[in-house]
């Protein structure tokens, strides 16, 4: 019976500390300058990723598409970026 009750509270405390560092980490801001620098840099750095596999299968122009698309995304974040930090340093 305390083995079980053991087992039991512990799993509960697992599910307890799990929920929690969950929401801390889905509350993070990322429409911040910083975060969209980083969103842009994760977006470049799958462009180059998915470039070289569809590359190495032999899909040159679905990855060129693919790499262009990826480009475009990371770019966006990149100009959200910078305009919010020069907002914020003009202002």
């Amino acid at each position: 019976m305390n083995r079980n009750f053991r087992s039991a509270s512990l799993s509960f405390f697992f599910v307890a500390v799990f929920a929690v560092a969950s929401s801390f980490v889905f509350a993070q801001n990322t429409n911040s300058s910083t975060g969209q620098m980083k969103a842009g840099t994760k977006e470049a750095g799958k462009a180059g990723s998915t470039l070289g596999h569809n590359v190495k299968h032999g899909r040159i122009v679905h990855g060129g598409k693919h790499f262009g698309k990826h480009m475009g995304k990371a770019g966006k974040h990149f100009g959200k970026g910078t305009k919010k930090a020069v907002k914020k340093i003009i202002s």
